[in-house]
């Protein structure tokens, strides 16, 4: 595994903070829009123990519309930009599906493509091979605009595990090295409830494949389908908690969020606990 994917030392697994320079993702779409807000966020959540950044200028939430590659390369490098000028050791994800956008991201300073269209576009697993960055793969069925009519499998985790199979072969196969990869079982995008509960619970079958896992279920809407109380995102921290202490418990190496502090501090907990039970 590549060392900056390498967990704790106490075992529990690397925290990724969401920065998104969008005004409609589904959770705080516009709220950092501006750069100097973006960068300002970004930085707090590094004070409060985020291990990564992950960058975004384009909602992929249900029924998103798609942003020009130029737009979206304004919103976000110069946050990236200012994430290494202020602090230039930063690990830094660039999420997006355009592989100039990502190309662009990493002569910026970023570490890692976190595409959720696993290199399907065209061009994307040339770019990425040619890039010296990780290169994260996301299962999703269907399109951001679609993928939620009607997500069928025949059986989900199993179907994901094959998926990964197909896309990790035409990554290396394009020359990207397998220590590049990292791999995003994508909750919410085209899953049913089911799915997503299915998913998480087979999350150690996942780990099982050899490849560092990124784990992201952060305020999803999955959990106002468990608790129907939870209609805002902001509402979701508990359900995004008891997501993120499953996938750690499970082996995942990245755990995508919101809301880093309480995350951090929820996995520091858990990994305390883990250690005295390891003592007896």
């Amino acid at each position: 595994m590549d060392t900056r994917l390498s967990p704790h030392a106490d075992g529990r697994p690397l925290v990724m903070g969401v920065v998104n320079v969008t005004p409609d993702s589904f959770s705080d779409g516009g709220r950092f829009l501006q750069s100097e807000a973006a960068r300002d966020h970004a930085l707090s959540l590094l004070d409060v123990g985020a291990d990564w950044l992950d960058i975004g200028g384009e909602s992929t939430r249900p029924g998103a519309e798609p942003v020009g590659e130029a737009e979206e390369m304004d919103r976000v490098l110069p946050v990236i930009e200012a994430i290494r000028a202020a602090r230039p050791d930063t690990l830094i994800s660039i999420d997006t599906m355009k592989p100039g956008v990502a190309g662009a991201a990493v002569a910026a300073g970023a570490s890692m493509w976190n595409d959720v269209n696993a290199l399907r576009a065209e061009g994307a697993l040339e770019t990425a091979s040619e890039l010296d960055c990780l290169v994260c793969l996301m299962h999703m069925q269907g399109k951001p605009q679609t993928m939620q009519a009607n997500p069928t499998y025949d059986a989900v985790v199993t179907d994901v595990a094959r998926f990964f199979g197909q896309q990790v072969g035409a990554a290396m196969s394009a020359g990207i090295e397998r220590e590049r990869l990292v791999l995003d079982p994508g909750i919410g995008f085209g899953k049913t409830l089911d799915h997503n509960l299915e998913l998480m619970a087979g999350l150690d079958f996942l780990c099982d494949l050899g490849f560092p896992i990124l784990f992201g279920a952060s305020r999803k809407r999955f959990i106002q389908a468990i608790d129907e109380s939870a209609a805002d995102a902001s509402d979701r921290l508990g359900g995004s908690l008891a997501a993120a202490l499953n996938a750690a418990r499970s082996g995942c190496a990245l755990i995508r969020v919101h809301d880093v502090r309480e995350t951090v501090q929820a996995l520091k907990v858990q990994a305390a606990i883990s250690g005295q039970t390891e003592c007896r």
